[in-house]
């Protein structure tokens, strides 16, 4: 019997105590005496939150294939757990062991989302390991960052001992078998660090000097030491089906954000929208073999005993062969009964004609992601999608059953005017409008339209990098816009409209584009008591304010000023294939409202050819 670090008492005390217990179906339990290396992975929010991430399950699934590792879960704990802890002095602990943090050789934290920033400190305070790296003994564990958010390192350099700046699957090995060579011989937790910045895609913050010139901005960021390389190149896997992928999934005690089986039909996009991150990150754009994927769905369903099963991609439906994946699964998911989900689909005949196959058409709703409402501010962020594709789709919807449609935009966005806000409003009419053209004995009840906005937040390693943001008063009245334009129309009784806070935005906004000065924001709000900032009941703006003050940091100079596209750039260390130049280049079609083609239509030589495999490629050798 496994002890549980959290005694009966205190599990029935606490709001869902499953939370903290393990022991699910398919998590790993090894004999710890057997093992060489110890890995605590962690995803700093809540457990029904990072038991749907799909990263944190391939890593857990790839590292316990080894022998010599056994890797294990931590979630943050919620609030009520939190207390507790600090007040009986209980170290946060792994999952599957239930042992101490501190207990561990690594301890890496996928990093997906700037507001989750201090709960990565509460993890680390909880777990009694030092917060600054610089104060970890040889004894601590090797805390390492992985994800999105690593591709901006900086505003937690000083907490991290290293960062992974790529996909796992492709360093950590020989990452593990270095601290293995390491620690046998006795070296020095340093010595360590400085072999492993010397793997490809391994930074390590502690080995990199920063200067300021005197109005703020980066003077210089160079290396320390002459072995340890200048450029940092982000690591990819070429060949995505032979890829490790998890046949046998944890599956959770409660219910989570997303309980199905998750398939990775291909990673990367095609369409280069200039505010997306994660479409340039993610370059050149590879799919996973059909057949792969038929295999991997029929062992994923029948070791979890999930459901529900969900296709996960930036861009699905253009994924080559969705069609014969889609049709063998909607085969086999009659069969057993199980639901299929397909997000990130274009609204087309295709599409209508699967989902009206695997969706409940009257309960169901469908989602459109226009971002903006105008055609020239689509072209500005070059969208890739017409007001008439966005009709017809929505016709062909309509005519086919549905009477609910999500419509999702941003405010915000560089040189948008009073006349694109109100284009969202006038777009949702139209939708609207198009709905009641359809005969009434032919409807499905009253048309019932969504828009929901949410406020611009300019991302590294996107054209719009250098672009200024918008100020939480000017957020709120774009959205004041919309919302009076919406009350405006013929059909306002059939539009809802919803947005996001503008309080955390800003937020977002600093952390995103921060450089090593905003840690110390990070630390002060923390004190003051900030943790799940990324959850409305638990965010305090206010302390953020406080943080700022006293720490002196501007948050203006890093939200709302436009940088010059020949400054030196906090992430600008970083090689992710796709070219600073080719970013420019975007920037300048941007402003003059210029499309780029798709990928399949054109290369636009963004720099990811360098890879030599993928999109890139394709019939091309």
């Amino acid at each position: 019997m496994r002890k549980l670090a959290l005694s009966d008492e205190i599990l029935l005390s606490i709001d869902k105590p499953a939370r903290y217990i393990g022991n699910e179906v398919n998590s790993v339990q090894k004999d710890k005496t057997k093992i060489d290396v110890r890995f605590a992975m962690c995803f700093p929010d809540v457990y029904e939150i990072g038991m749907s991430h799909l990263g944190i399950q391939i890593l857990y699934d790839m590292f316990n294939r080894r022998e010599d590792v056994w890797c294990e879960r931590v979630y943050s704990p919620w609030i009520d757990l939190d207390r507790i802890m600090r007040e009986k002095n209980i170290p946060l602990f792994a999952l599957e062991s239930q042992d101490a943090l501190s207990e561990f050789d690594f301890l890496g934290i996928t990093i997906q989302y700037e507001m989750c920033y201090t709960n990565i400190l509460q993890v680390l305070e909880l777990g009694h390991i030092p917060l600054f790296a610089a104060d970890r003994g040889e004894d601590c564990p090797i805390v390492i960052g992985g994800g999105p958010c690593t591709y901006n390192p900086e505003p937690l350099a000083d907490f991290f001992d290293m960062f992974y700046i790529g996909e796992g699957e492709t360093v950590y090995d020989a990452l593990i078998d270095l601290y293995k060579e390491y620690k046998k011989g006795g070296r020095s937790r340093r010595e360590f660090l400085k072999a492993a910045a010397c793997l490809p895609g391994i930074y390590v913050p502690s080995l990199y000097n920063v200067t300021y010139k005197e109005d703020g901005t980066i003077e210089s960021f160079t290396p320390s030491d002459p072995s340890v390389p200048e450029k940092i190149h982000k690591q990819i896997v070429m060949d995505v089906t032979d890829a490790v992928y998890p046949e046998k999934p944890v599956v959770p005690f409660i219910k989570v954000t997303q309980d199905r089986v998750v398939l990775e039909i291909q990673r990367g996009c095609i369409r280069g929208c200039r505010f997306c991150q994660a479409g340039m990150l993610y370059r050149p754009t590879r799919e996973r073999d059909v057949e792969m994927l038929k295999a991997t769905a029929v062992k994923m369903l029948e070791s979890t005993g999930h459901e529900e099963i969900s296709l996960s991609s930036l861009s699905s439906s253009d994924y080559s062969q969705l069609e014969e994946l889609v049709n063998f699964l909607i085969e086999e998911c009659r069969k057993k009964k199980i639901n299929i989900s397909l997000p990130s689909l274009r609204i087309d005949a295709f599409s209508l004609d699967v989902m009206s196959k695997v969706q409940d058409v009257r309960k169901s709703s469908l989602t459109f992601a226009p971002e903006a409402g105008s055609q020239r501010l689509r072209d500005v962020i070059n969208k890739g999608l017409t007001e008439e594709v966005i009709l017809k789709g929505a016709g062909e919807a309509f005519e086919g059953g549905w009477n609910k449609v999500k419509l999702y935009f941003m405010l915000g966005l560089p040189t948008e005017t009073e006349e694109d806000q109100k284009e969202i409003a006038h777009l949702a009419e139209k939708i609207a409008e198009r709905y009641y053209e359809i005969p009434k004995e032919q409807r499905n009840g009253k048309c019932q339209i969504t828009v929901s906005t949410s406020f611009f937040v300019p991302k590294p390693f996107t054209a719009f990098q250098w672009a200024p943001m918008c100020t939480m008063g000017d957020f709120l009245g774009r959205a004041k816009t919309v919302n009076h334009e919406i009350k405006e129309q013929l059909n306002h009784k059939s539009i809802r409209y919803h947005w996001h806070e503008a309080d955390v935005t800003v937020l977002e906004g600093l952390l995103a584009r921060g450089d090593r000065r905003v840690s110390a924001v990070i630390l002060e709000a923390y004190k003051n008591g900030a943790v799940y900032d990324a959850w409305s009941e638990t965010f305090h703006y206010e302390y953020w304010l406080q943080a700022l003050e006293h720490t002196g940091i501007d948050m203006d100079f890093y939200t709302t000023r436009e940088r010059s596209t020949e400054e030196i750039l906090p992430w600008d260390f970083i090689d992710i294939g796709v070219t600073k130049k080719f970013l420019a280049g975007e920037w300048q079609k941007a402003r003059m409202g210029i499309v780029t083609p798709n990928c399949h239509q054109a290369c636009s030589g963004c720099g990811a050819a360098k890879y030599k495999g993928g999109v890139c490629f394709e019939g091309k050798n």
